[in-house]
Parts: structure tokens; C-alpha cells; sequence
């Protein structure tokens, strides 16, 4: 109970001291405001920044794999032209997978493109169109707000049939119900039977289907040419639950080697590629990132160190007098150095909520100002008050151990 009760003093005494001095406190807190902010500044925007990207890719799937043209992550030794001259897939490949492939929960062969889509005097130009065939529901979840899926025979017999996003919806039927209109897509006639729950943009610009329509793969291949390079004909597959996606990948690869009739010494003409070889690179780009946030503010903080040391070691010579006095009526050794190095600790912490007080400011007004959400959150905020009172008690401790161990006839009668 004594010691709780010499804690508690020292703390009144520390809260006594930044009080009564509160210009000079304001000032040698700023230097740990400016380096707190800037420290959680940039980590706020980077994990919001990684939080949003995360998410826009997890649009695509932990446990898809996506045969390709080209690979998603390129080696430095492969020459481009290699590449290249690589077949796109096509629906041979994808009949031979659907027919061979044990591991697979759900097969789609997709293409993609931009077109102008009308209905009545609304144009909707540069469109995003994806064709897809019957499985594409399984792949990629996605509600549907009003009406239905295609159906199996619809899928198969290219019905001309759409599922639109909701934008689309909204800026060609402005209010009204879109389910059994008709719309043109590039020319051609289609019904509507369903539109898309809205999902909302990404960073990475793609992959919602808010401003998309969506046909079936045997209606479009009437309209496109589904092997064109450009539509980016791809084979997406799904994994069963039970199977990893390495599994999956080595099963891919020895069907589509068997059915392009490629040597066994010859490498693949073809890219399996997944979610994760995107997050992998973006964990490098991150760390990068925190290092380069930490050296910025690193500068600031150990200013507003400094400038906490000097503002407390002018404290001990203005009231070394008190010290003298204190000690004369018994304060321990630890009672000066805890009373000192509250004050610092004190004025570090103030300094950081300051600064993280800014930082919530900042994200509030890049909200409500963009489409970029910015969130403070509560391990940033632990970190800035961390590193705040670490700071306190690293400036701090040189001034209150030489506080406290002045001699008290010495200081008693020292003279400021």
C-alpha cells in the first residue's frame, strides 16, 4: 500500500509539473506528435490500402486456378516472345478437363470484352461483357437481387439471355423493372432475367459486376470470336473442398500436356496460375512499405526525443531546490526518478494521442471525400501510444536518474 501511494505521488507530482508549464509542454510534445502521426499515418493508409487490394482479390478465389496464356508472375529468364507465341485456351482444352478431371468442383471457360449496350435512348458505351459457360456461378459467388441464373439448357443452347450488374441496371432503365426487357449487346437482342446484388468497385478496377453483363459462353461465341487474343479466353476451375490447390494444379497440367500432345522435355505452353502468386508479391511490396513508414517517422520521434530529454533536464535545474527538499523529508531515491520520468512519459503519451487525434481527423476527411475508405485501427492506435510512452521513458530516464541522484544539501541550496 505504501508503494502504491508513492507511485500515485509521483504521478501528481509529474501532472503538477506539465501543468504548470504549459506552453513550454505544448512545445516539447510536438516533435512526438509530428513523428506519431507520421509513423500511423502510413501505416493506416498501408493497411488500408492492403485491406482493400486483399479484397479485390479475393474476388478471384483462393481455390481457383485460372489456365491461361500468360503467367500472372513472370520469370526474369523468359524471354517475352516465348509467351508470346503460347496458344490461348479453347474449348478443346476446357471439353478435355470437364471430361477428365477428378479434383474439379466447378469448370468455366470465359471470355471477356467491351461493347455498347442500349436500351431504348440510353447507351451505355465500352460495357464490360463476360461470356461464361454454365459452371461460372460455381467459380465466382455472386447474389443475384432480381431474377434467376441461367439454366442448364439455356447455358448449352446460347439463349440470348443477360444477367446485368447493378449499375448497368440503373443507368439504362432508370427505376424501371428490367426483368424481360430487351437490350442490345453489340448489335444483338437480348432479355434480361436477372441483375446482379451490388457489389461495389475495387482497387484493382476489375473483377466486380456492377457495370457488367453477363451472357452465355454459346450465345457470345455467335457474336465474338472467342479465341481472339484479346477477349482473353481463360479456363477458370474450381476446386473441390478437400483438395489443395497444388493438387488440383498437377492434375491440370499432366490433362492439358496430354491433350496439346506436349514432349515430355518441353516446357508448358500453357499458365496455371492462382490467387496467392498476387498476395505473395503484394506481402514483399507491404513490408517494403512498413520499413520505409518506420524510417520516416523514425526521424521525427527520435527529434521529439531529443527535444523531451532537453525540456526535462531544464525541469531538474528549475526545481532542483525541491529535490533538496524532498529528500531532506525522507523521498527515496525512486520516488525523484519516477516522479521525473512520469513527467516524460507524460509528455510523450500526450504528444502521441495528439498526433493519432490527427491521424483519425485525417482518415474521416479521406473517406468522406473519396471512395478510398481509410480506417484507424485499434492495433495502429496501441502502436502510437507504445511507442509514445517507450519513447517517454527512453528520453526521460538520463534527466530523472541525474534527478535523483542529487545530494539534498547540494540542491537545497543550488541557485537557477
Amino acid at each position: 500500500m505504501i508503494l502504491l501511494k508513492l507511485l500515485k505521488e509521483s504521478l501528481v507530482f509529474a501532472y503538477s509539473a506539465v501543468m504548470v508549464n504549459k506552453l513550454r509542454t505544448l512545445l516539447s510534445l510536438f516533435g512526438i506528435t509530428i513523428g506519431i502521426f507520421a509513423i500511423i499515418s502510413v501505416f493506416t493508409i498501408v493497411d488500408s490500402l492492403e485491406r482493400n487490394i486483399r479484397e479485390s482479390i479475393s474476388v478471384l478465389g483462393d481455390d481457383v486456378i485460372y489456365v491461361q496464356k500468360w503467367p500472372w508472375a513472370f520469370d526474369e529468364d523468359y524471354p517475352w516472345w516465348i509467351y508470346m507465341r503460347r496458344p490461348v485456351p479453347d474449348l478443346r482444352d476446357y471439353e478435355e478437363i470437364s471430361r477428365r478431371s477428378e479434383f474439379a468442383e466447378g469448370i468455366a471457360f470465359s471470355v471477356s470484352t467491351s461493347a455498347m449496350v442500349s436500351y431504348g435512348n440510353n447507351y451505355l458505351r465500352n460495357t464490360g461483357i463476360w461470356a461464361n459457360s454454365h459452371d461460372f456461378h460455381i467459380i465466382r459467388h455472386f447474389e443475384i437481387e432480381q431474377g434467376r441464373y441461367f439454366t442448364p439448357y439455356e447455358s448449352t443452347a446460347g439463349r440470348n439471355l443477360a444477367i446485368i450488374g447493378h449499375e448497368t441496371a440503373l443507368n439504362l432503365f432508370d427505376g424501371e423493372d428490367p426483368l424481360g426487357k430487351q437490350i442490345q449487346v453489340s448489335g444483338r437482342r437480348v432479355t434480361v432475367i436477372g441483375v446482379a446484388q451490388q457489389e461495389g468497385s475495387n482497387m484493382l478496377g476489375g473483377g466486380s459486376l456492377d457495370e457488367m453483363v453477363l451472357l452465355p459462353l454459346n450465345f457470345a461465341r455467335n457474336i465474338y470470336n472467342i479465341r481472339a487474343d484479346r477477349l482473353n479466353p481463360m479456363i477458370m476451375v474450381k476446386s473441390l473442398p478437400d483438395i489443395s490447390n497444388q493438387e488440383l494444379i498437377d492434375e491440370l497440367r499432366q490433362i492439358l500436356r496430354s491433350a496439346r500432345r506436349i514432349q515430355p522435355a518441353a516446357e508448358d505452353n500453357f499458365a496455371l496460375n492462382q490467387a496467392s502468386a498476387i498476395t505473395q508479391g503484394l506481402d514483399q511490396i507491404f513490408v517494403m512499405i512498413n520499413l520505409v513508414g518506420w524510417i520516416i517517422g523514425g526521424f521525427s520521434i527520435l527529434v521529439g526525443g531529443f527535444g523531451i530529454a532537453n525540456i526535462m533536464f531544464v525541469s531538474v535545474k528549475e526545481r532542483t531546490n525541491i529535490i533538496g527538499i524532498q529528500k531532506s523529508l525522507g523521498a527515496k531515491n525512486y520516488f525523484i526518478l519516477l516522479q521525473f520520468l512520469y513527467e516524460a512519459v507524460l509528455l510523450a503519451v500526450a504528444g502521441g494521442i495528439l498526433g493519432l487525434v490527427f491521424v483519425f481527423s485525417g482518415t474521416v476527411l479521406v473517406s468522406n471525400l473519396s471512395e478510398f475508405t481509410i480506417t484507424l485501427t485499434i492495433g495502429n492506435i496501441g502502436l502510437g501510444l507504445f511507442v509514445s510512452a517507450v519513447i517517454g521513458v527512453i528520453a526521460g530516464y538520463a534527466p530523472a536518474y541525474a534527478a535523483s541522484r542529487l545530494n539534498p544539501v547540494e540542491a537545497i541550496n543550488h541557485t537557477f
